[in-house]
């Protein structure tokens, strides 16, 4: 039977994997492309390793502090990644000018 390397190429990328991705302790059932599995364990290695840093700074809190805090510090970090992405179309106009400025200046 013939088929095509861009069927082949499809099928890998749609394959999906059941995994279980531990937090804290606790199993969650998720699926998961393939080729994102990595990503999704190493994102739950992130999370887990957080929570025990938490835990060992703040030994009288329970886990829900711990959660809380895990997840604020990752909105946290998204929101300053947001800001960067929003600014980065702005720095490369003002580079432009900037270039356009000295070329003109240098006449």
């Amino acid at each position: 039977m013939y088929c095509s390397f861009k069927s082949v190429i499809h099928k890998k990328m749609t394959e999906k994997l059941s995994i279980k991705i531990k937090i804290d302790g606790r199993e969650y059932p998720i699926t998961v492309g393939k080729d994102d599995e990595e990503k999704y364990r190493k994102a739950a290695k992130i999370i887990n390793d957080i929570i025990v840093t938490y835990r060992q700074t703040y030994s009288g809190k329970d886990t829900q502090d711990f959660l809380a805090m895990t997840a604020y510090q990752f909105v946290l970090k998204n929101m300053e990644l947001e800001e960067k992405v929003d600014q980065s179309p702005m720095f490369d106009e003002l580079k432009k000018l900037d270039e356009e400025l000295s070329d003109y200046l240098s006449l």
